[in-house]
């Protein structure tokens, strides 16, 4: 019983950077390009692009959101918010790493704004759950925005403000939505990147409260 009860908190508590798993100096094998545009994972990219991290629930059916939009230059399945250096999905999936699986973007900010990821971010899952979205419970599924600058601060603080007001009068939870400084991203392994492109029949376990969201 007190086995369970220790499985159960990692679910829904994040470690300390004490009982964080310590990690690699590596990080683990990842994509080079991104499997749909051909775009490389990592950079270089074009001058004047920007970044933007966001937790959604499971990456696979996040990042699709996020590659299909004009403007968006790749995106990638990774992991951050957390203490472990380098870390393995199996690691994250234990709890035990304080990361949540997050999907990187990297944008053209005269193509699309800020706002307009923002916008798809809000509908597309449902940011009231706290540590899980849908039947994926755990703390790296919760409600995740890295932000890069102050800009995507504000804009994203504002988002939460309103939407939560949105989803509060259509009888829903506290929005749970955690925003911080974008820390270091961690890319996950290459089966993961743009998972749904490569399996087509793969799960997706996505669907939105069905609010729409006025602005980012």
């Amino acid at each position: 019983m007190v086995f369970l009860f220790d499985v159960l908190q990692r679910k829904f508590q994040a470690p300390t950077r004490e009982e964080a798993l310590p990690g690699r100096d590596r990080p683990v094998e990842t994509a080079e390009a991104h499997f749909v545009n051909g775009s490389p994972l990592k950079g270089p990219w074009p001058e004047g692009f920007k970044q933007a991290a966001f937790g959604m629930g499971c990456f696979w059916g996040a990042e699709k959101m996020f590659w299909t939009l004009d403007g968006v230059w790749v995106t990638a399945a990774g992991y951050m918010g957390g203490h472990t250096r380098n870390p393995t999905y199996h690691e994250v999936c234990s709890g035990l790493t304080g990361h949540t699986e997050i999907v990187h973007v990297v944008f053209d900010p005269a193509a699309i704004s800020y706002p307009d990821l923002l916008k798809v971010f809000w509908e597309g899952h449902d940011p009231t759950q706290g540590m899980r979205q849908g039947n994926d419970i755990g703390t790296q599924y919760r409600s995740f925005i890295g932000v890069y600058d102050d800009d995507q601060r504000r804009i994203a603080k504002a988002g939460a403000e309103s939407y939560g007001r949105s989803l509060a009068e259509a009888g829903y939870n506290r929005l749970t939505t955690e925003i911080v400084t974008a820390g270091q991203l961690y890319y996950a392994e290459g089966y993961h990147q743009q998972y749904l492109a490569r399996n087509p029949d793969g799960y997706c376990g996505h669907g939105g409260t069905g609010i729409a969201c006025a602005g980012g």
